[in-house]
């Protein structure tokens, strides 16, 4: 999901975390049955789906997490290895995977524990997808995945079919490979005994969708996730948005340096007969309404990291300024909380247009895009006017753990 998924400052997973210690989460459950009835366990009021992409993390385990807030936790990742779908290291995640299960079983029996497989630079889908006996074998994996462990659901990350991410293997034939894979799952998936629900992670620009068939994938999917972030990455040469909720249009940025790159962008894009411009989840969802998507099956993303340049000059507090690179490659909500957000020469700024914020320090030049309670907030407010799915999260692990974080921003606003 996460454009460079290990950052150029921190991983995602610093040390994985002994498996054994987590087997006992399996009995965890049993032990607070004994004090914690589910009759009197909270549940998740929301008739809005949240849903959390949840990567393990040391000091974060599933005993520690949340669920009575999520209608969907997505744990991330499994691969498409020698053409099945596996863990990389089952000994260390299956455990995990495993301990969560056993949660839901005792004390979240409405939660939804599914599978995402692949991942920004994830190899594997064309050549799996390329002929129906690859795909036949993946499905049976698959299915035999869920079933192990008893989940809800399998999330396809496939990153992306027909376009390269990242140096993966793309051919055109991808578009129909993509559709028969995803109705080939829905198949597979829906011979356990289990309901599952079936998903994709979508791309958050135009362009990806002229490489699915969605008149052909969407009546077989549940959601249709869409990455409504890294709209711009620490490779764009002016600062932006990466994870903005309002329209942005190519005029709004007319008086800003970054105008410059939105020309360059939109001359590109016209020689291949497309069109360009600012991405945003308003403008993304709008795109997919009017492709015929059923607003109910479309899930817009917020992103519980932010991103960060460098050498960002003092016009317009650094908004849609040069820079000088990437000084944070990317950074965990949690570390904005601590150390940027309103201290250490940073300030808060709010664009009503984008409606999101952002932060500036004038002494370092530092500039620092990312979602914030407030954001996040008019993001599930947003799905809920408009109709939507619901909303999703790259990652909850990268979340605050105190007071106010953003699960609790998101789960207030879609239980209202």
């Amino acid at each position: 999901m996460l454009v460079e998924k290990v950052g150029l400052s921190f991983s995602l997973i610093k040390t994985q975390p002994n498996p054994m210690k987590y087997l006992a989460l399996l009995i965890i459950p049993i032990l607070l049955l004994a004090c914690n009835p589910p009759a009197n366990t909270p549940e998740v009021s929301s008739s809005t789906t949240v849903m959390a992409y949840y990567v393990p993390k040391d000091n974060y385990m599933p005993e520690d997490l949340p669920l009575d807030q999520l209608t969907h936790i997505i744990y991330s990742f499994t691969h498409v290895i020698e053409g099945e779908m596996a863990f990389r290291n089952e000994e260390k995640a299956g455990p995990i995977l495993s301990a969560l299960v056993a949660l839901r079983d005792s004390l979240y029996p409405d939660l939804k524990v599914m599978i995402a497989c692949g991942g920004w630079g994830a190899d594997g889908f064309s050549d799996m997808a390329l002929i129906p006996e690859t795909r036949k074998a993946f499905v049976e994996s698959a299915v035999a995945f869920n079933k192990k462990y008893g989940l809800d659901g399998l999330d396809v990350d496939w990153e992306y079919p027909s376009i390269s991410g990242a140096g993966t293997m793309a051919r055109p034939e991808d578009k129909e490979n993509f559709t028969a894979l995803m109705q080939e799952l829905r198949a597979g998936l829906d011979q356990l005994d289990r309901s599952q629900t079936l998903t994709f992670a979508s791309a958050g620009w135009e362009r990806y969708y002229d490489n699915i068939e969605l008149d052909k994938v969407m009546p077989v999917i549940d959601y249709m996730n869409v990455m409504t972030y890294d709209q711009v990455t620490i490779y764009t040469p002016y600062t932006g948005h990466h994870t903005p909720l309002g329209w942005i249009r190519a005029e709004d940025i007319e008086p800003y340096p970054a105008k410059a790159y939105v020309k360059e962008r939109q001359e590109a894009m016209a020689e291949e007969g497309l069109t360009w411009s600012p991405g945003s989840a308003e403008h993304i969802t709008n795109f997919c309404v009017e492709n015929g998507i059923d607003p109910k099956k479309i899930v817009i993303g917020a992103a519980f990291y932010g991103r960060a340049w460098k050498g960002v000059p003092p016009q317009e507090n650094g908004l849609y300024q040069p820079n000088s690179g990437a000084h944070i490659g990317w950074s965990a909500y949690r570390q904005i909380r601590d150390e940027f957000e309103e201290k250490n020469g940073y300030t808060r700024y709010w664009d009503p247009v984008a409606e999101a914020p952002y932060l500036y320090n004038p002494a370092d030049s530092i500039f620092i895009s990312y979602d914030d309670t407030v954001s996040v907030r008019m993001k599930t407010e947003f799905v809920q006017d408009n109709g939507l799915g619901g909303i999703m999260f790259w990652q909850l692990s990268d979340d605050t753990q105190d007071e106010n974080n953003l699960l609790d921003a998101i789960h207030a606003a879609a239980s209202r």
